[in-house]
């Protein structure tokens, strides 16, 4: 395999996305949208579904931009202690990836705590300010010793 292959397969392992983690990032700009704007939920669901940028798993997106909202309350209670600061104090894409890696620990027990953080930091090295991944990093690590125990001891 030539040099030049070699490097146009990883550049295409690397930009490659399943639907979950496209519908993941679709879900973070929603709770974005929907916290900025205050807008229609239902209304910001159909406005993400139908998106024609990149195949997603529309029954995985439309759950949780349903139910993360529904638990706000518990999520942010989940996600104070394990950061530094207030937690009014969080930008809102930040924010909206605690809330979505925080619903996935808490909720998602069929997915492993390493996919749940990992995913999460990857949507913050692309949303996220400068940095913000190692904050999502460190409380979804905390949170998961909390809520996964079990799972990282085994």
């Amino acid at each position: 395999m030539s040099k030049a292959t070699r490097n146009r397969a990883i550049i295409m392992q690397k930009s490659y996305k399943t639907p979950k983690q496209r519908s993941r990032e679709r879900v973070v700009q929603a709770l974005y949208q929907w916290r900025i704007s205050e807008g229609d939920l239902l209304s910001i669901e159909h406005q993400f579904l139908t998106q024609k940028e990149g195949k997603i798993s529309k029954a995985f997106f439309s759950n949780l931009i349903r139910e993360i909202p529904k638990n706000i309350t518990l999520l942010d209670e989940l996600i104070a202690p394990c950061i530094d600061r207030d937690i009014e104090e969080l930008g809102p894409v930040e924010h909206a990836i605690l809330y979505l890696g925080a619903y996935e620990l808490k909720f998602s027990i069929e997915v492993p705590y390493k996919v749940v953080i990992n995913e999460s930091v990857e949507i913050a090295k692309l949303f996220g300010a400068e940095g913000s991944y190692k904050l999502v990093n460190t409380a979804l690590d905390k949170l998961s010793k909390d809520l996964r125990s079990v799972e990282i001891i085994a």
